[in-house]
Order: C-alpha cells, then sequence, then structure tokens
C-alpha cells in the first residue's frame, strides 16, 4: 500500500466514525454508536447525539488508529464531514478535525456527507465510474444524483418532497411496535411476509421527475393499521412489513433506473443506511440487470455513516491535488451537494 494516510471523522448524526484510508484502501473503520440512547424516544435527540461525539471521540481516534497499527503523527490529512446534518453534532466533529489539523500541522478537507457515501464504494469496488448516477438513501436523505466527476461535479436530478426513505421506515416500525432504528427490524419481518398482500400506494411513481414521496405511504400503513385494529382483527406484522418495503424499494430503483436510462449513463451507485437494506439491493440488482446498467452498492457496514467514507473522499481530493480547506471552514447542516469540498 502506498500513498497519503487520510483520517476521516464522521459526526453528522448518532454515529461517531473515525476511519483511516491509505489511497483506496482502508486500514481501519471505528465506529462508536449512541443509537440506544435515542431509542427510547423512537428519534434522534440532537442534543444527546452533540454529547455523545464528545465523549466519543477520542477513543474512538484511538481505536482506529489503533486497528491500523498507526500512530496520529502518521496521518498525512484530515477529512470531516461539514454538512449536511445536525448542526451540534457536526460542529463537535468539525471541531475535532480542525484542532487535529492544526496540532499535526496537516490539511483540513471538509467535505459533503453526501458525497462521501459516493465515494466510500471506492474501497470495495475501485475507482468510481465516470459518470455515474447515484442514489443516496438513509434516515434523513433520498437523493438521486448525476456523478459525471465526484471531485468535479455533481449534478442533482430529483430529492424527497417530504419523508426520507429511512424516516418512512422509523415511522412504520413504530406503528408495528419494532424496534427503533426501523429499517433493519423491517426487512427481518418481511422475509416472512407477502409483499403483495396489501396494496399501498407508491407516492410519484410515474409524475416524470426523479423526485421522491414517502410520507403518503407512511400514512397509508398507519391508516391499514387503525383499521384492522378498531374492527378488532389481527394486524399481521410481517405482510405489513414486506408490502410495505417493497412500495419504498419498487419506486427507489425505478427511478433510479429510468435516471440512468434518461442519461445514457451505464453505472447506478447505491448508498446510504438504507442501502443495506435486503430487498432493495436485490431489486436493484434485478432492474439494474434488466436495463443494462451495472450496479454499485457497498457492504452493509460501508452503507451506515462511518469514517470510512470522510477518509475515502479526502483521499480522492488530495490524490486529484484540490486545495484543502481553511481552518475557518464551517459546519454547515444544510450543506447543498454540489459544494463537495468546503473551500
Amino acid at each position: 500500500m502506498s500513498g497519503p494516510l487520510v483520517l476521516g471523522i464522521e459526526t453528522s448524526c448518532d454515529e461517531t466514525g473515525v476511519g483511516l484510508v491509505r489511497g483506496q484502501d482502508l486500514l481501519a473503520d471505528a465506529v462508536a454508536s449512541s443509537v440506544a440512547e435515542h431509542a427510547r424516544f423512537g428519534g434522534i435527540v440532537p442534543e444527546v447525539a452533540s454529547r455523545a461525539h464528545l465523549e466519543a471521540m477520542q477513543p474512538t481516534v484511538q481505536r482506529a488508529l489503533d486497528g491500523a497499527g498507526v500512530r496520529l503523527r502518521d496521518v498525512d490529512a484530515i477529512a470531516v464531514t461539514a454538512g449536511p446534518g445536525l448542526a451540534g453534532a457536526l460542529q463537535v466533529g468539525v471541531c475535532a478535525a480542525k484542532a487535529y489539523s492544526l496540532a499535526l500541522g496537516k490539511p483540513l478537507y471538509a467535505v459533503n456527507h453526501l458525497a462521501a457515501h459516493i465515494a466510500v464504494d471506492q474501497l470495495e469496488h475501485g475507482p468510481l465510474p465516470r459518470p455515474a448516477v447515484a442514489l443516496l438513501v438513509s434516515g434523513g436523505h433520498s437523493s438521486l444524483l448525476l456523478v459525471p466527476d465526484l471531485a468535479g461535479e455533481v449534478v442533482p436530478l430529483g430529492q424527497t418532497i417530504d419523508d426520507a426513505a429511512g424516516e418512512a421506515y422509523d415511522k412504520v416500525a413504530r406503528l408495528l411496535g419494532l424496534p427503533f432504528p426501523g429499517g433493519p427490524p423491517i426487512d427481518a419481518a418481511a422475509v416472512s411476509g407477502n409483499a403483495a398482500a396489501i396494496s399501498f400506494p407508491r407516492g410519484k411513481y410515474r409524475d416524470g421527475s426523479y423526485d421522491f414521496s414517502f410520507s403518503g405511504l407512511k400514512t397509508s400503513v398507519a391508516r391499514w393499521i387503525e383499521a384492522r385494529q378498531r374492527s378488532g382483527e389481527h394486524v399481521p406484522v410481517a405482510d405489513v412489513a414486506a408490502s410495505f418495503q417493497e412500495a419504498v424499494v419498487d419506486v427507489l430503483t425505478r427511478k433510479a433506473v429510468d435516471a440512468c436510462r434518461d442519461h445514457g449513463v451505464g453505472h447506478l451507485i447505491i448508498g446510504g443506511g438504507v442501502a443495506a437494506n435486503s430487498r432493495l439491493r436485490a431489486l436493484a440488482a434485478e432492474r439494474c440487470a434488466a436495463a443494462g446498467v451495472a450496479v454499485r452498492v457497498p457492504r452493509p457496514g460501508l452503507c451506515t455513516d462511518n469514517g470510512a467514507m470522510v477518509a475515502a473522499l479526502g483521499a480522492e481530493l488530495l490524490a486529484r491535488g484540490m486545495p484543502p480547506s481553511p481552518l475557518t471552514a464551517p459546519a454547515d447542516s444544510s450543506l447543498p451537494v454540489t459544494s463537495v469540498l468546503v473551500g
């Protein structure tokens, strides 16, 4: 392995992630999650997340260094998520990265969280194809992007107009009495369910746009469950989970494949926490194969928020000769995806 060693820090939501990447080789990926502290609230509490990042930062950095067998002074550059995300949580990571950068005399790369979800794929599947379409699906984002060149140009094609896919999973899980976060338990329950049992709506399914809408789907599930409960009938959790999940992934994959066809792009990259969903991965592979599109999805551990993806993007920008960010670079909770690097 050769090339600069990049330390990546991720604190956009509830996971303190620290990764170490040299070139396109992942050396360490340490994560400290505060999800258990949020579970009783049924969602992320920003202040709780911020305090958890403060407590976890230094131990998680040390765990990554130990895992890679390197010392802090061996690091050649620091990359950090500058946005989008929770304002207080982002501040913790950005301030820590600035401190490491200043103390070590190493360049700082303040990067975009969404772009990092694309960059992480190269740690598993090699250099990113140019161009590509990226489908990013998580608790906070559902976006379709045209990516001619990750370091140079990212073009938004569509996004959710209300709930993101991950938010819908969390809310439906609560309706079904399943744990938070809702993605894994719904995916597990759906395995024994019938995806065709209930015909839930597909928001903005064939409206000619690349936008998504999951709020109506969530409401439809709630009304269906309420009607069963009022009539004293049993709620078939597995069938509801499977039918709901099918409605979500049907829209996501159809619009992603349409975007590839419409723009003449032969590669689709899927990232974000919901990309770990088994049905999304299977249906995307099926539809991409039928359309002649190559699909790339990182392994599940690299789909959720992590420091490896931030380090991967920092390493890519460093290798491409992009100028580093100033120490005055801010944390921006609404950072647009077109701003891959904060200058």
